[in-house]
């Protein structure tokens, strides 16, 4: 059976369009250009994995059909990756079964500071709340069947997992790999990687950082996502190398 990402988002912590915006990306009528805050979902063997869980996580799911999840990756803290969380209680409701949560264990421990409710076992609290298992893993586990590589690298100062799935790798929110990583990013056919605008950034690569580092890990598919109002889809498509594009919410990929 192939493997099957989805595109949940492809955009920067402020989404695109940002708040009172008028520039070209903002206000274009491109839909590759209305970015959703970043997360993506692999699809195998009739399970889904979703891949953090951003602040319009319902929206996306909704867009895209998501009619069940089985388990979550998280990559880190940061809000724009987390703050959906709440929106996982209706799987548990359409499943009745609780939901697996993987991640490092700084994560973790940042989830259950962010969402105290659903980690603390209260009967009295007044409202539905999801039913969630922490799972801390940061080295390969199998999941529903399938070797998940976590690739670890630097976001800033920030340590980040991004994961490998048979041949597809998800790697946002970075701007180091350090070389023990490199090996687990060898024959790729798909990598997904961060690459946030042109101009540098402190815990982002930049469009020309992410060129260079596709070129160096050769997958045979690459798209970019984490993508800032800076870049505009058709425009930034038509200068990258062949085997090279932007992600956009809503991209559906397969390997096999």
């Amino acid at each position: 059976m192939p493997l099957r990402i989805t595109i949940l988002g492809s955009g920067t912590s402020h989404g695109v369009p940002m708040i009172a915006c008028d520039c070209p990306v903002c206000t274009s009528t491109d839909p590759r250009d209305q970015r959703t805050r970043t997360g993506g979902l692999f699809s195998y063997d009739g399970h889904n994995v979703l891949i953090d869980t951003g602040p319009e996580l319902r929206l996306q799911c909704v867009a895209n059909g998501v009619r069940r999840a089985d388990a979550v990756l998280y990559t880190h803290c940061h809000a724009d990756h987390v703050a959906g969380l709440d929106d996982l209680r209706r799987f548990n409701w359409i499943q009745q079964q609780t939901l697996d949560l993987y991640s490092d264990g700084a994560t973790a421990e940042r989830l259950k500071q962010m969402f105290p409710y659903a980690f603390a076992d209260d009967p009295d609290y007044p409202s539905a709340k999801p039913q969630l298992r922490l799972n801390v893993r940061t080295e390969p586990f199998e999941l529903f069947g399938r070797r998940v590589q976590p690739i670890h690298y630097l976001h800033g100062r920030l340590p980040v997992l991004g994961y490998r799935i048979g041949a597809v790798a998800y790697c946002t929110d970075c701007n180091f790999i350090p070389a023990e990583s490199r090996p687990l990013l060898d024959d790729l056919d798909i990598l997904i990687l961060d690459a946030v605008r042109r101009r540098p950034h402190s815990t982002h690569f930049n469009l020309e950082e992410a060129v260079a580092e596709a070129h160096r890990i050769g997958a045979r598919r690459t798209y970019f996502t984490h993508i800032a109002h800076e870049l505009g889809h058709a425009q930034t498509n038509a200068e990258l190398p062949p085997g090279m594009a932007l992600a956009y919410d809503g991209l559906v990929l397969e390997s096999d």
